[in-house]
């Protein structure tokens, strides 16, 4: 008989993975008014901030209505325009769906992009939405330096700070971190969560150094992105499709143990009309089944800490 030798792998920098989590003992933390599902909506405002050749790129960003690679030597205009059309309308599509529904947001806020469009700042500040640092710019960060990365975090708290009036007190990278970025987050201060996971439907902490951070993870399986994924969402029937299922199933799993539901947005993509009219369907069927409590992230992030603190 062979003698068994457990696999240990390769020591790597950055935070170690963990595959066990809660494990059969999910946590039964009640929510603030008896809920069984937490919905975070987040809008991911980047428009202005992305990779653009007028922004010094020499290249140009994806996620846009067409699957058309343009050489990066050139300026993709339809890119552009594709992104402009979630500033100048989508946003306010947004705005005026949440507004009616006295829904309380997140924002995965791009610094740059809010610069560039200071009315959607004025929206977050005089409804009170949250400002979650979504980086200086749209960026891949795992592309800088430490101390490059560490620069852009400091630009992106002060930047925030004077378009919102609030400074950022939760983070989110562009599709995932690098291996610095949780220990600097600590080492700039005063974010008191930060959404670089995918990996729970219940916020928890990892342990960076001596310290302890609180993660809200995030998803991308409830989220508009899709459609600008091959394969994507065939209809706004198919995303209104997924986010029921997804709440029916977390609303049964929550009359125990209340779980986390995160449905990320983006202006340029959920905007147009089609799409946002699903939406507005499912913020329906949630309301008449009943037993949901929309959630900021910042709120998400402090009820936790309340009820099941660091240990």
């Amino acid at each position: 008989m062979s003698r068994f030798e457990p696999f240990v792998g390769t020591p790597v920098p950055g935070p170690e993975r963990d595959f066990v989590g809660y494990g059969r003992s999910a946590p039964r933390v009640p929510l603030p008014n008896g809920g069984r599902v937490a919905i975070s909506i987040v809008i991911n405002y980047e428009e202005g901030s992305e990779n653009a050749h007028p922004n010094g790129d020499g290249r140009n960003d994806g996620m846009t209505e067409s699957i058309y690679a343009m050489d990066p030597r050139y300026r993709d205009l339809c890119a552009e325009s594709v992104y402009e059309y979630g500033s100048r309308a989508g946003i306010w599509r947004l705005e005026r769906l949440f507004t009616q529904y006295k829904i309380p947001v997140t924002f995965f806020a791009a610094a740059v992009a809010l610069e560039r469009n200071r009315e959607v700042a004025a929206w977050i500040r005089e409804a009170g939405h949250e400002a979650c640092s979504h980086g200086w710019r749209w960026e891949e960060v795992w592309t800088l330096s430490r101390d490059e990365e560490a620069e852009h975090i400091r630009r992106a708290v002060a930047s925030i700070t004077e378009t919102c009036g609030q400074r950022p007190l939760g983070w989110y990278c562009r599709y995932g971190a690098s291996v610095h970025t949780r220990e600097l987050l600590i080492e700039e201060g005063g974010f008191e969560y930060d959404s670089d996971a995918y990996n729970d439907d219940f916020p928890y902490y990892a342990k960076v150094g001596a310290h302890r951070q609180l993660v809200v993870p995030y998803s991308a399986t409830y989220n508009d992105a899709r459609f600008s994924l091959v394969p994507s969402y065939g209809s706004p029937s198919d995303y209104l499709d997924n986010l029921k299922r997804g709440f029916d199933l977390l609303h049964e799993e929550g009359e125990q143990h209340p779980r986390l539901m995160s449905i990320g947005l983006h202006p340029r993509i959920i905007g147009q009309a089609s799409r946002i009219h699903a939406l507005r369907e499912f913020l329906d069927y949630v309301g008449a089944k009943g037993g949901a409590e929309f959630m900021q992230r910042i709120e998400i992030a402090r009820w936790w800490k309340a009820t099941h603190p660091a240990m």
